[in-house]
């Protein structure tokens, strides 16, 4: 019942109840000439129409009860301005209408609740008195009673006509409302039946009210329909455009429920149970204030957001990596220098320049308690321990090992990352291992950094100079991350072949550590404690007593290997290992020994021979050591002439800095004949010919400079070289000898190779002083500054 009452206060809602329109009784009222008022805000009271009324100010309730006490009429007047709470005579309208107070209810509340029917126009004439209520000298407005027009009938179809088409497409007015109005009769109450019920504000009612003649009333309130019926039609038409998607959104949202009520009777929407662990993991994370702010922004948005829309995995998975890396986690680093000193040394054999450094480090740590971690590069042959030394050092101080390989890499994001909105993309292989290891200060080995090539991705070695440079890389920014990442604390061991390949930028960030070759000593060694332990243990038979001896070692390195490291060495073994494992499950048993001819027997016969350098013993022939990617190497210089008009022809796959040395030995020798006892004429009358053997390999560098002059003096002069002489070094126009590199490397070349006597340049021999001279016994050095010194000790 509340909902149907109005309020004096507020009265918006206006279901209008005819009843007795034809009351005999109205006829006969008598209107008394002093009537107390009751003022309404929002509403119009029309003669004939009945209204719900919830009174609520002082005076009202005071004017009800006296006016119900009597004859029961009271006179109803709108208010002008329905914001004023208090109204006095101004605020109200002239012209009202008489009504009778039907029923008067006392609420519960202490309110009062009448039901009143509008009974006849009236105006005020004055207001007597204005308290304990409003009281006014009123005179009855009669209605005009013409006799109706031609076209008042029409007036009232088309009243009729109109208001049933409002009703028909206005969604909130009752089907009840066409009845009634089908069924009043009386024009005058249809009118003010159809005003009331009029959608329009309260001076467009009470304009109505005013009007003395019918006909005008109803030829205005035909205008005010019209409008009413083109804006209903226009509401309703925008209402039927929007209902669609209205329609569509609460069907998926009414099913989203139903979803999330069969998934809470199955415990739980699982993305809900995701985000709440995401949020609880992040209660107990130690990182940056922005990595806060990111995470709770990010989370906040994955709540508001459908696990169907294509942007919630994008966001979750980021969250994830927020999550997973370790941003203020470290691991203690173990400063026992002595500790460290005997894990080097068990892992691996030899390398002393670089073992002092890294115990250098972990002394400077100990110390100061924190510094930016170098940027070490291992550089040197294949298969010496570069990689496995970067495992050795995590060993050794404690730290998380994690290996990164550069090899063959041309994309930049790899580096750097791709942005969240690609399609696939992931961070950088730097945070995707730091994310895996867990650690913010591991030991990552950056393999293979000479091999990163460039393409139109991007330039990798450019986006490694702010991961390698230990000014910046607290800051380093990874595309996916979109936040800053300290990678100060992780120590970088980067590891190459050759320098040279590295971008120069790069390079000046790097803390070049050369690892040069082993000595046929050392490689024997490293195979009795690491290489043969491990093979037995690959291939079955750790608890077997085979044994091998130096002896036997040796001959396996000499005869069947060539190379600085000892990965061809390890590969002999395996073989060696693999035909014990086959005597031992054909026979049940191995011997515990194995003979120097049991090795021509398992790995076929030698590979490699010293005896080519005792029978290379005539006129024009030269050893030279050179240096290639793995290792030191020796090299046949051949040179010979014939009959012809003093044409110099180089062949052998030469690069063309070891064709200039070609031609600078060639002009030297020929400007500095008759100082050696050559004939000058014989360089017009003889072709020379210099080769260089084993012509598919290309050849290249300064370092054969004096082994070419030394082959040409022989070759002009007809004097042999000295045998078991091996030679290295550049040359001068003027005949200066100068110095070159890989020192280390071609010496222990030279020794494996059999020779007995080195000659290089002065400036080298600060080179072969860091050479162990237990690797080196046997080995005469000659140390020339100038190629006339050259000549008197090879010549023999």
């Amino acid at each position: 019942m509340n909902k149907f009452m109005l309020s004096d206060e507020d009265a918006d809602f206006l279901p209008i109840i005819p009843i007795n329109e034809n009351d005999d009784q109205d006829k006969n009222l008598v209107v008394p000439d002093t009537l107390p008022l009751l003022p309404l805000r929002n509403t119009v009271l029309f003669p004939g129409v009945v209204l719900p009324i919830t009174v609520g100010r002082d005076k009202s309730i005071k004017a009800v009860n006296e006016a119900y006490k009597g004859d029961k009429l009271i006179g109803v007047l709108s208010q002008k301005d329905a914001n004023v709470e208090e109204p006095g005579p101004e605020d109200m309208c002239e012209i009202g209408t008489v009504a009778k107070i039907v029923k008067l209810i006392k609420m519960p509340d202490g309110g009062t609740t009448i039901i009143i029917q509008g009974k006849k126009r009236f105006s005020v004439t004055s207001i007597i008195q204005t308290e304990p209520y409003y009281t006014a000298s009123i005179r009855v407005l009669a209605e005009n009673e013409v006799a109706p027009e031609e076209n008042f009938d029409a007036h009232l179809a088309s009243i009729k006509d109109l208001a049933a088409q409002i009703i028909q497409i206005s969604p909130n007015m009752p089907a009840e409302a066409a009845i009634i109005l089908k069924n009043i009769e009386s024009p005058s109450f249809l009118i003010n039946f159809v005003s009331s019920n009029l959608n329009s504000d309260v001076i467009e009612k009470q304009n109505l009210l005013e009007i003395d003649d019918l006909t005008l009333r109803a030829e205005k309130l035909i205008e005010l329909l019209h409008k009413e019926l083109q804006f209903a039609e226009l509401k309703n038409k925008v209402t039927t455009k929007t209902r669609t998607e209205i329609d569509k959104q609460q069907r998926e949202y009414f099913l989203q429920q139903q979803l999330k009520s069969i998934k809470d009777e199955l415990g739980g929407d699982t993305n809900e149970r995701e985000i709440a662990e995401m949020k609880k993991k992040a209660e107990n994370k130690k990182w940056s204030d922005a990595a806060r702010e990111m995470f709770k922004s990010n989370i906040a948005k994955l709540e508001r957001m459908h696990p169907t829309t294509p942007d919630y995995s994008v966001i979750y998975n980021h969250l994830d990596l927020l999550l997973d890396l370790p941003w203020q986690e470290y691991t203690k680093d173990n400063y026992d220098l002595k500790r460290a000193a005997k894990v080097l040394d068990a892992d691996h054999y030899g390398m002393k320049k670089i073992k002092e450094r890294i115990l250098e480090y972990i002394a400077v740590l100990k110390l100061k308690g924190d510094m930016k971690s170098p940027i070490l590069c291992f550089t040197g042959a294949p298969g010496i321990g570069k990689t496995s030394l970067g495992k050795s050092i995590a060993h050794a101080i404690g730290r998380k090992y994690v290996r990164v390989s550069l090899g063959g890499l041309h994309d930049e994001s790899e580096i750097r990352g791709h942005r969240k909105t690609y399609i696939g993309a992931m961070p950088g292989r730097i945070i995707q291992n730091i994310r895996k290891i867990k650690s913010s200060n591991p030991l990552m080995v950056l393999d293979e950094i000479d091999k990163v090539g460039a393409d139109f991705r991007g330039d990798p070695s450019s986006a490694l100079l702010e991961v390698l440079d230990p000014e910046q890389n607290n800051t380093f920014y990874d595309n996916y991350l979109e936040l800053e990442y300290d990678l100060s604390k992780v120590l970088f061991i980067a590891t190459a072949n050759n320098v040279q390949n590295i971008q120069p930028a790069l390079r000046d960030r790097l803390e070049i550590i050369d690892l040069s070759g082993y000595a046929i000593e050392e490689k024997i060694q490293i195979a009795q404690r690491h290489l043969v332990p491990k093979q037995k243990e690959a291939h079955g038979l750790g608890k077997s007593k085979l044994k091998i001896s130096d002896k036997v070692l040796q001959k396996v390195i000499e005869n069947y290997t060539r190379e600085s490291g000892v990965r061809e060495l390890d590969r002999q073994l395996a073989a060696i290992m693999r035909n014990k494992a086959k005597e031992f499950s054909l026979r049940g048993r191995v011997s515990p020994t194995i003979s120097l001819n049991d090795i021509e027997k398992i790995l076929g016969t030698q590979k490699y021979s010293n005896e080519i350098y005792k029978t290379a013993n005539m006129p024009g022939v030269a050893v030279g050591l050179a240096w290639t990617y793995v290792g030191g190497d020796i090299l046949f210089i051949e040179s010979i002439l014939s009959d012809g008009k003093g044409e110099l022809k180089l062949t052998g796959n030469l690069g063309n800095v070891m064709k200039e040395s070609a031609a600078t030995a060639f002009s030297y020798l020929q400007a500095n004949a008759k100082k050696y006892g050559i004939d000058a004429t014989i360089f017009s009358k003889k072709n020379i010919h210099i080769h260089v053997p084993e012509g598919a390999v290309p050849k290249d560098g300064p370092s054969a400079g004096v082994t070419m002059l030394s082959s040409l003096a022989s070759a002009f002069t007809g004097r042999k070289i000295k045998p078991y002489l091996a030679m290295t070094g550049e040359i001068t126009l003027r005949g200066q000898v100068l110095p070159v590199g890989g020192i280390k490397e071609k010496v222990l070349a030279a020794k494996r190779a059999g020779l007995r006597e080195i000659l290089m340049c002065y400036l080298n021999e600060k080179d072969v002083k860091e050479i162990d001279s237990n690797f080196i016994k046997g080995i005469t050095f000659h140390y020339v500054k100038n190629m006339q010194q050259v000549l008197d000790i090879a010549l023999v």
